[in-house]
């Protein structure tokens, strides 16, 4: 489960997002860290036996990831993230691609899945399956328990103009000229300080799992 110190920490950074309140409470950082990694670990095991293509080998601590923003190029000089981010790739250990996404965040946690704003390749590739197979798709997306679940998977980022090699009047391009194949599930703080909090992620998951071989075939 995430400890209740995990939450509290992160709460109090919102208020404290700064250098010399970080070094002083770095202690509880790393606290928050273990126990983030210790969950992750747990969620990864049961993962596998939902998905196989999530490794049973991956590295929990790799996959939980850094709360360290990169400010190089970003008008946001704020040094640090408020959550905790997990990746948990489906394509060996790489993060990022086709994955389950956690994200830990006082009021704000979730569990997402899919491929975030894939490279032109992939890009193509999905746009190239959905339209051979879109039936397959809107099976998945569209049946009751999804939406549910997850809400319309028709809204998130779109194109504003129509993608090159379709037409306006293709009966998909409603789902040809989404930038990102992604969907999320609200986690409220008690869901994930319960002892079987990684047990109703990983339930959760499940129901993602149909998007996410879609996705992977149609990248492969």
């Amino acid at each position: 489960m995430i400890q209740s110190h995990t939450l509290e920490f992160l709460k109090e950074l919102v208020g404290n997002n700064n250098r010399e309140w970080f070094q002083v409470n770095k202690d509880r950082y790393e606290q928050s860290r273990e126990n983030m990694i210790t969950f992750t670990a747990d969620l990864i095991a049961k993962l596998h036996r939902i998905d196989p293509n999530v490794s049973a080998d991956l590295d929990a601590k790799k996959c939980v990831m850094r709360i360290y923003r990169d400010i190089r190029f970003s008008k946001n000089k704020i040094p640090y993230k408020n959550n905790f981010g997990v990746s948990l790739p489906t394509i060996g250990s790489k993060l990022g691609g086709v994955e389950y996404y956690l994200q830990i965040q006082p009021g704000k946690s979730f569990i997402a899945g899919g491929y975030w704003m894939p490279e032109a390749e992939h890009l193509k590739a999905i746009r190239q399956e959905i339209d051979y197979n879109a039936d397959d798709l809107k099976k998945i997306i569209d049946a009751p328990h999804f939406i549910k679940l997850f809400g319309d998977f028709r809204e998130q980022d779109r194109l504003k103009t129509i993608p090159r090699d379709y037409s306006a009047g293709n009966e998909n391009i409603d789902l040809l000229i989404l930038k990102s194949f992604i969907v999320s599930h609200p986690l409220k703080d008690k869901e994930i300080m319960s002892a079987k909090a990684a047990d109703e992620i990983a339930e959760v998951c499940r129901q993602l799992y149909p998007l996410t071989v879609f996705l992977r075939n149609a990248i492969s």
